[in-house]
């Protein structure tokens, strides 16, 4: 836990409750140790969505649908979503849950590798959603800025890995030790990018909000 679990605890017994079909769908992800968003990072990205009202939003790893629908119940009507996934398994299941959630008109699924994907989109996108590999994000980078529209905003979880990020990499699990150089660099490329405005929030497992410059 990178936040206090009293805290957290709080902040998530003062959430309402999302659609039916959305609160079952996380209960069955969970069930299924599906990695979804966690609930506190729900409430900041149905917020980022209310507040901006993008048009076009790109996300990068689906896994089952959950993130995807919660943003699609807090977009403007007319908006739309992109959203990619590489496991096959989950591929299927995140199709039936568009399905339950009614959405299959507003949520295109796109099948495969996500840095292939991101080099044949066009964009521009109001907002990205980063919730894939975390030791890709800094190699999804380049593409992400050129997709991401000015004004824009990249929105990428899971950038703390359980506080990992802040100890040496000596510190860390020698499987780990890749992902922790990656995700480091990633967050000093986010922070030092001219154009770029970025604010590392420790909530969940850490979020980095980030906005481009108009212009």
């Amino acid at each position: 836990m990178i936040v206090n679990e009293r805290i957290t605890a709080y902040i998530n017994s003062l959430e309402q409750p999302g659609s039916a079909v959305s609160e079952q769908i996380k209960k069955e992800a969970l069930a299924d140790r599906v990695p979804i968003i966690r609930s506190e990072t729900a409430s900041l990205l149905k917020f980022f969505v209310s507040f901006a009202k993008p048009m076009q939003i790109l996300e990068v790893g689906t896994a089952v649908g959950y993130s995807a629908i919660i943003m699609s119940e807090a977009m403007p009507e007319g908006a739309a979503i992109t959203t990619i996934e590489k496991y096959e398994p989950r591929i299927p299941v995140a199709r039936e849950n568009f399905r339950r959630a009614g959405k299959e008109q507003a949520i295109t699924l796109l099948e495969g590798d996500a840095m292939e994907w991101l080099s044949r989109l066009s964009g521009p996108y109001d907002l990205i959603f980063m919730d894939a590999a975390k030791g890709q994000y800094i190699h999804f980078f380049p593409e992400i800025m050129r997709l991401l529209g000015d004004g824009g905003l990249l929105i990428s979880d899971n950038i703390f890995q359980d506080g990992d990020i802040m100890e040496s990499r000596f510190a860390v699990t020698r499987r780990n030790r890749t992902i922790h150089s990656r995700m480091r660099e990633y967050l000093y490329t986010l922070k030092h990018t001219e154009g770029l405005v970025t604010s590392l929030i420790p909530i969940g497992d850490g979020v980095a909000v980030s906005t481009k410059k108009k212009g």
